[in-house]
């Protein structure tokens, strides 16, 4: 099997060290590059295509969405997980709708990176817990939008495995291979969704499933 090459992104040394420590502690990770800010992110992921990238989403330079965004159009192959120390449902939507594929905290960095990691190389979304309890409290509250949404019953048993996979990032040809469906079908389905829940974006779509338990690892 490949060495999975992650970049780690941080303006502080000594969480680039510890970082380096932990991800390199499992076998066939390899930290490829290091980067003290937005700018030579975006450039080292340019230039070594890592697998994954490990971004803090407060760095100098340039601003942590935007280089989601710029890893994104030089490197489309990488996964990208945030990791920071901002408890935000504003910045999770951001940056999964710059490309982001999870969102944890720093102060769980020890329990849950490789984790996060092995979720995220599989296509999976992942978000820390608290981030998920932000989002849902704030839409408890009637402070989102969210609030007015149709709740998960609403959706068929098909249409929840449908929103699970589109979460994962799964393209419309790939969720009717894995379902045995036509292409056509998948995509009316998805429309289906997207209209009976409000949608505008697959970033609306990835929260929902994440707060609804919708999604695995």
């Amino acid at each position: 099997m490949a060495t999975l090459q992650i970049l780690i992104a941080d303006d502080h040394a000594v969480v680039r060290a510890g970082l380096r420590a932990l991800l390199e502690s499992r076998a066939g990770w390899e930290v490829c590059a290091e980067a003290v800010n937005g700018r030579e992110a975006v450039e080292k992921a340019a230039s070594r295509q890592p697998h994954i990238a490990v971004l803090d989403i407060s760095m100098p330079l340039l601003n942590g969405v935007e280089v989601v965004r710029q890893i994104r159009k030089v490197s489309p192959q990488t996964e990208i997980l945030i990791l920071t120390m901002h408890e935000s449902d504003d910045l999770v939507q951001q940056v999964v709708e710059a490309g982001a594929r999870g969102y944890i905290l720093k102060d769980d960095a020890d329990r849950i990176l490789l984790a996060a990691v092995d979720a995220v190389r599989q296509r999976k979304t992942y978000f820390s817990t608290r981030v998920s309890n932000v989002i849902e409290g704030r839409e408890s509250r009637g402070d989102l939008p969210y609030a007015s949404r149709p709740p998960r019953s609403r959706l068929t048993p098909r249409e929840r495995e449908i929103v699970q996979l589109l979460a994962e990032g799964k393209s419309n040809k790939e969720v009717a291979n894995l379902l045995n469906i036509s292409v056509k079908t998948a995509e009316a389905h998805r429309a289906h969704i997207m209209l009976k829940l409000n949608f505008h974006s697959i970033a609306e779509l990835v929260l929902y499933a994440v707060r609804n338990n919708l999604t695995r690892g």
